[in-house]
């Protein structure tokens, strides 16, 4: 892979990564997730969650972990962990700017964030990341870029990103939405003095939302390193919710309908780190089974049909409960 340190996350895990968006704060989308989480979801509830969570990661061969400035304490509680754990040297960490937090620790705000990719959210935001995680943040990108946002055409911005690489920082960017490969192809076109600004890409690519595969193989074959989030759509993947024909190729494996879903997206020959956004140990041994299925062409034309048009994907998702 390109990201030299991405090479540490390639374990037998799988490829597999954790990232903390459904523990670092107490409201969140996730399908189900009134049964997950602790009863009270209180900062401390939450914070020893997080750590259990990342100590069985850690244990199961997982190295690369993912963060945000909006996912409430989730770099507070990461770097906490870290700083317990100083022998833990070979994890790569990555989070994201351009969404401030803004529900106060509650389940029920009018906004839970608030988008902002402006060279002052940037600036800001890298020093209260840099505040908590200091030199154990690997990569920073933006988080959620889409075709219309400024971050793909402000080149102060630009060139303050090129200089945080310098520096040796990786400088990715996340998409989301139904125009996820719109975003990819411009940003791929962002270049500073002639030389591409991004190392990174995380998009959404799962058995439902399949539409930025082609323009992640593109980003694949020119350099990037290319990390799937949101492979269970938020819970509608993984039982009671999963579709039939995904419960069916589940029993067929003998493997839980997460993890075939995963074991779907691991197959695509682009595909460098897929995440496991697991709210409970057992959901997190679940989704690591998906290294060892093995899905055979049949299997996977049948979950190929259960792709949904992009824009009801996203509308559908952009209807699912804070809880």
């Amino acid at each position: 892979m390109p990201f030299a340190r991405m090479q540490s996350a390639t374990t037998p895990a799988g490829r597999l990564g954790l990232g903390l968006a459904a523990v670092g704060r107490p409201g969140y989308i996730n399908l189900g997730r009134g049964r997950d989480l602790p009863a009270g979801r209180s900062v401390e509830a939450l914070r020893e969650r997080t750590h259990e969570l990342l100590d069985a990661a850690y244990a199961q061969g997982v190295r690369y972990l993912d963060v945000a400035r909006s996912y409430g304490r989730s770099e507070e509680f990461l770097a906490g962990w870290l700083t317990a754990r100083p022998e833990i040297q070979d994890v790569v960490v990555g989070s994201k700017w351009g969404y401030t937090y803004t529900a106060g620790w509650t389940t029920d705000a009018e906004q839970h964030e608030v988008k902002d990719h402006s060279l002052a959210t940037y600036e800001r935001q890298r020093a209260e990341s840099d505040a908590l995680l200091g030199d154990r943040l690997d990569l920073y990108q933006i988080h959620s870029v889409t075709p219309d946002s400024p971050a793909l055409t402000d080149k102060d911005l630009h060139a303050r990103l090129a200089e945080a690489a310098a520096q040796g920082l990786t400088v990715g960017f996340s998409t989301s939405g139904p125009a996820q490969a719109d975003a990819i192809r411009a940003a791929l076109a962002v270049t500073v003095d002639g030389e591409p600004l991004f190392r990174t890409v995380q998009s959404t690519y799962n058995v439902l939302e399949t539409s930025a595969g082609p323009a992640l193989a593109e980003a694949h074959d020119a350099g990037l390193t290319v990390i799937v989030k949101e492979g269970m759509a938020n819970g509608r993947l993984a039982e009671p919710h999963a579709p039939e024909a995904l419960r069916a190729v589940a029993r067929e494996t003998g493997a839980g309908c997460d993890a075939v879903a995963l074991a779907l997206v691991l197959r695509q020959p682009w595909a460098g780190v897929v995440l496991s956004g697991a709210a409970t140990t057992g959901q997190l041994a679940s989704n690591l089974r998906a290294a060892a299925v093995g899905l055979d062409e049949h299997q996977s034309d049948r979950l190929a049909t259960l792709a949904e048009d992009p824009r009801a994907y996203w509308q559908r998702r952009g209807q699912l409960p804070w809880h």
